[in-house]
């Protein structure tokens, strides 16, 4: 039975792999899955295990001036796959509603090819959120669900941009890149200091950003579902994405309501200055109010914060 099972489980791998576009097997990661699993697993592995092993003994790392390179790096990124996928199609040929993936190698076709490859990758490049909790022993950061969303959304990500880069499902990319570019610049300017924190006071709208998200991409892809027809090559992945919003705002509207409304995770006032005199007094909205809380030099992303549904101290998820 379990040889059947096996067997069964190859044959799907095999089917799956055939129909992966030759045109990205070329790229780094993308000539078949196990590269880029290895990769996850490693993660998981130091994240979990090996990593807090080896600051079991140590200080924090004071990652001041890497985070804040990190964090505008990726605002340049994000902002450049955003265009990238504009000119590919969202903003010359593609109509927002039944659109296809282009499989030939038009320039046209190859632009997308190469920034749905790119937005793959930088979710290869975002693992260090993690990297830099485990390296300033944020371990109370590092939940089930940061880790989760962190290894397995990679992981699908990988399988949808291999058999349909581009289309209706890369407009889910497209926004959450859009989200991402705002959130790395909050994160960005957090980790500078409390010079900052006067331009960060829009803090508490990052959630309800993330809920417009979310209920973008659910309403998208629910067009889907009232046409006569549509050629969109890979439905599935339609399906998918329409659970993926719908989970996830769903997630989000409970931080709000928990976080803004309930008021359990707003953070408490904490006068007392933090190790090192950095990025300490970090300046924390919840209702319109500031707050100051110590020993806030940031997380991964300069702000403390969990992913996909989970968050402590009222502090901002990341999705």
């Amino acid at each position: 039975m379990l040889q059947d099972i096996g067997a069964r489980a190859m044959g799907v791998y095999e089917y799956l792999l055939k129909g992966t576009d030759p045109r990205l097997w070329s790229y780094p990661l993308m000539g078949s899955p196990v590269n880029m699993s290895a990769i996850l697993l490693t993660y998981i592995f130091f994240v979990l295990v090996a990593g807090p092993r080896f600051m079991a003994n140590r200080k924090p790392f004071q990652l001041k001036e890497a985070m804040i390179t990190y964090n505008f790096s990726m605002v340049a990124l994000n902002a450049f796959i955003v265009y990238e996928f504009l000119m590919s199609g969202w903003a010359t040929t593609y109509t927002w509603r039944c659109d296809a993936v282009d499989y030939s190698d038009s320039p046209q076709g190859l632009r997308m090819v190469r920034v749905a490859w790119l937005f793959l990758f930088s979710k290869f490049i975002e693992l260090l959120d993690t990297v830099f909790f485990v390296l300033r022993k944020k371990h109370g950061q590092i939940t089930f669900l940061h880790v989760f969303h962190h290894s397995f959304m990679p992981w699908t990500w990988w399988w949808g941009v291999s058999l349909a880069p581009g289309g209706i499902g890369s407009f889910h990319a497209m926004v959450n890149c859009v989200v991402h570019v705002i959130m790395y610049s909050y994160y960005g300017l957090s980790a500078a200091g409390p010079r900052f924190q006067k331009f960060l006071w829009w803090k508490k709208y990052m959630t309800a950003i993330q809920l417009v998200q979310f209920v973008m991409v659910s309403l998208h892809v629910t067009q889907y579902y009232f046409m006569d027809s549509c050629d969109y090559q890979v439905p599935l992945f339609i399906h998918l994405i329409w659970m993926y919003g719908t989970f996830f705002f769903v997630l989000f509207s409970n931080f709000w309501y928990q976080a803004y409304v309930k008021g359990k995770r707003l953070p408490k006032q904490d006068s007392k200055p933090g190790l090192n005199g950095k990025a300490n007094g970090t300046t924390m909205v919840a209702n319109g109010k500031h707050h100051k809380k110590g020993n806030s030099n940031g997380t991964s992303n300069g702000s403390s914060h969990n992913e996909n549904g989970s968050a402590h101290g009222g502090k901002m998820k990341k999705s």
